[in-house]
């Protein structure tokens, strides 16, 4: 599992200009299977994605693409994150070797 920290760099209300934008990035890597969570911090200075992808270098491809990168709205700041302790609904979070 990989955090994703996306922080501002711009004033929120131009943000909010691409965010419909990111949205749609957001949502199609729902689709593929490659995000878990997301939303916006609070205070509101950025959000976070939880993704499932093994891969940052992979991950940071794809996040590339998104318009908040495009636009240099945000910075992005990867952790890779192994769970080891869950609560029994997030069990599915813990990798099994």
């Amino acid at each position: 599992m990989i955090i994703i920290e996306l922080t501002y760099k711009v004033a929120v209300e131009m943000a909010d200009k691409y965010m419909s934008e990111h949205l749609e990035f957001i949502n199609k890597q729902y689709e593929l299977g490659n995000f878990i969570a997301s939303g916006k911090k609070e205070p509101r200075t950025g959000g976070i994605i939880l993704s499932n992808m093994e891969s940052q270098s992979d991950l940071e491809k794809i996040m590339d693409e998104d318009p908040f990168k495009i636009h240099d709205i945000t910075e992005f700041k990867f952790t890779k994150f192994i769970p080891s302790r869950t609560s029994e609904d997030f069990k599915f979070l813990i990798e099994s070797k």
